[in-house]
């Protein structure tokens, strides 16, 4: 006969508990291990002509997040004592800028960029100018 005992209930809980935290662990593990690549501006061109009807917008939302995320990694820099080189100073900065703060990076620096540089490069520089400090 077999007994049981109040938390028996929640002994199988437990288990699969820390089999989906070692699983979580591991799968941060190697997401930590593997460094991101950054789109290139060839590979952003192709992506704009890849869907005729929404390649602009994929293409618009990856600006975006390039441009939240070249501003967040200035802030951390600077949290951790760099010096600021982006200032925003009450301006505003809106996700439907990220498209015309690129083009007018690439247009005035046209032949500083080649197709093969990453999109993150183009952004960070259009941020620091227009935002100097």
């Amino acid at each position: 006969m077999r007994t049981t005992t109040s938390n028996t209930p929640y002994l199988h809980v437990a288990r699969w508990r820390r089999s989906l935290a070692a699983s979580l662990f591991a799968l941060a593990s190697i997401a930590v291990a593997l460094p991101a690549s950054a789109m290139s501006i060839r590979q952003l061109r192709a992506l704009e002509k890849s869907d005729k009807k929404q390649g602009a917008i994929y293409a618009d939302y990856y600006l975006i997040g390039v441009m939240e995320g070249a501003l967040e990694a200035h802030n951390q820099a600077v949290r951790n004592g760099a010096a600021p080189t982006i200032c925003l100073n009450g301006r505003r900065l809106e996700p439907r800028m990220a498209r015309s703060l690129y083009t007018t990076e690439r247009q005035r620096n046209a032949d500083l960029y080649e197709a093969d540089m990453p999109v993150e490069l183009v952004m960070r520089n259009a941020l620091e100018t227009v935002y100097a400090c």
